[in-house]
């Protein structure tokens, strides 16, 4: 897919439809109900919707967007690929009112969609092993961000928080902590609590522990660091940035991915609620993982999208009561 934007396949539903039954059934179309193949027949004809197949072996009618984020959306499938693309492009993210204007969507159709494409890119990125190995270094951290709040989700405010504590510092903020391999991947998660168990179980699920692993003063880490092929540690209390002593000592990688993360949020996104925080943990992981010096551009990171949305179902059906499937 080009990154034209004057693409057939976002401004053309007929390309955009058979954009997707390529890149889902590569060798020919496949009933989703039943898993028949070389068995399904395109249904053609003014009484047929375009797109629509028939399985011979089930004798169920199917389309290209069933098990997939796609599937009973009103919104042009051309859009959704655009969307997609915007998403994927931007560093820091693109909002759901950018979405609303450039799409000519409402706003809420483009808050769901954009909730829909995060969901396509959980995890599809990742690497199955998880991060590090042997002579690779990974680096651990936990941030704080936001206000802790009642959930009280609603697409009609956007993205914004309905903050009830109004609490400040750490003990009211919501605890992130993120592992990120240097010039590899990273992988994040919004925790209750950041205490030592949590953080010992991220690490020893996530990490390998033939890694090094390098971590700020912290006590989190002081004893699932003796797990590792070494714990390396900087000071940052007492100035410390990089290891007087040993120049691999440092936490600059992880820090960074935090800054980027915190300047979409307060930049793009302005706030989001708690509720919603691990999908844009999830988006802002998906764009770090496959980054230009991972060797990914952006036509291939939103094609990895629309591949992520197979299989994956997003539904909200009241705005006070979250239901996801």
């Amino acid at each position: 897919m080009s990154a034209d934007l004057e693409n057939p396949v976002f401004t053309n539903e007929d390309a955009a439809r058979e954009h997707l039954e390529k890149m889902r059934w590569p060798k020919g179309a496949v009933c989703p109900r039943c898993g028949g193949q070389d068995r399904a027949v395109k249904m053609e004809g003014p009484s047929y919707r375009a797109g629509l197949y028939e399985c011979r072996k089930c004798r169920r009618q199917f389309t290209a967007t069933i098990g997939t984020i796609f599937e009973r959306s009103h919104i042009p499938l051309h859009k959704w690929f655009l969307a997609a693309h915007l998403m994927a492009a931007g560093k820091k993210g693109t909002s759901a009112h950018q979405l609303h204007r450039m799409l000519g969507l409402t706003y809420k159709s483009a808050w769901f969609l954009a909730h829909r494409i995060r969901e396509a890119m959980a995890g599809a990125a990742d690497d199955p092993g998880g991060l590090g190995g042997e002579g690779k270094v990974v680096e651990a951290d936990e941030t704080y961000f936001g206000n802790k709040e009642e959930p009280e989700p609603s697409p009609q405010r956007g993205d914004r928080p309905f903050t009830k504590s109004g609490r400040s510092g750490p003990a009211g903020k919501r605890p992130v902590v993120a592992l990120v391999e240097r010039g590899g991947k990273a992988r994040t998660f919004h925790v209750d609590h950041a205490n030592a168990e949590t953080v010992r179980l991220i690490l020893r699920q996530n990490a390998s522990r033939k890694s090094k692993l390098m971590t700020d003063e912290s006590k989190l880490y002081t004893e699932v660091g003796t797990e590792f092929a070494r714990h390396g540690t900087v000071n940052h209390s007492g100035g410390e940035y990089v290891g007087f002593d040993d120049r691999e000592k440092h936490t600059n990688t992880v820090e960074g991915y935090f800054s980027i993360f915190k300047r979409g949020m307060k930049g793009i996104y302005q706030h989001c609620s708690e509720q919603h925080l691990p999908r844009y943990l999830a988006e802002f992981e998906f764009r770090y993982n496959t980054r230009v010096r991972l060797g990914v551009e952006d036509v291939e990171r939103a094609a990895m999208i629309v591949a992520g949305g197979f299989g994956k179902r997003l539904m909200y059906r009241r705005p006070d009561v979250p239901a996801y499937t």
